[in-house]
């Protein structure tokens, strides 16, 4: 994804600068955290695998610029559902990364912008995920609902720091937040798919036994808390 060049500009990009080191930093505690709990080498695998996974959802899968933005099928609650909080953070900044430096060079300049609008909502998609869904649940037990809370909560965490870094540097002129709003209408559509898709990749992991206890997957996917 990226937000629309120019749209914050000057001095006031310092505040992207500022968010994104808080959730970097975050992101640099659940992967100590994840370290200690389950060991470096399972951190590295599933942070590589997410980090992949995202730069094709980037740059592979269908995206189109609609008002500030990107429409991206991103996919963040499956990565969080799959891998755990920690590597499905490193996979977000990291694919962004990769796609800024290697392949859009012009969203570099955005980057503390677009990793806070990734990272944050999944940072609260996580900590919802730990209110709706019961500790003797495994992910791969969760039902339609909770997988739609979870898209809705992510999805809509995106399009309010979209909109908040469009207000931010563009102001509450009438153009841009006609702007804003078909970004966030176009992109909101997404929470239609994303809980099927959810489903259905945790059906498919439901059949793949060999995974349950693997470093490559989250331990919470197969077992109770």
């Amino acid at each position: 994804m990226h937000i629309e060049p120019g749209l914050v500009e000057g001095t006031k990009i310092f505040l992207s600068y500022a968010t994104a080191l808080g959730a970097v930093g975050y992101t640099a505690k659940l992967a100590l955290d994840a370290a200690v709990r389950e060991g470096l080498a399972a951190l590295v695998l599933r942070a590589a695998m997410a980090t992949a996974l995202v730069f094709c959802f980037f740059e592979v899968l269908p995206h189109q610029p609609v008002g500030v933005s990107e429409v991206h099928l991103i996919l963040g609650t499956t990565l969080l559902l799959i891998f755990g909080a920690a590597p499905a953070a490193i996979g977000l900044a990291g694919g962004l990364l990769i796609q800024g430096l290697f392949f859009a060079p012009f969203d570099l300049p955005q980057y503390g912008m677009n990793v806070t609008t990734v990272l944050v909502p999944l940072f609260a998609t996580a900590a919802l995920a730990r209110k709706i869904i019961p500790a003797s649940t495994p992910y791969v037990n969760i039902s339609y609902a909770q997988a739609f809370k979870l898209s809705v909560a992510y999805q809509g965490g995106i399009v309010l720091w979209v909109g908040f870094w469009a207000l931010y540097g563009r102001g509450v002129g009438a153009e841009n937040l006609t702007s804003v709003a078909s970004f966030g209408a176009a992109y909101m559509t997404i929470v239609l798919a994303e809980p099927l898709i959810d489903l259905g990749v945790l059906a498919v992991a439901k059949t793949m036994h060999r995974l349950k206890g693997s470093v490559a997957v989250d331990k919470r996917l197969y077992s109770a808390a």
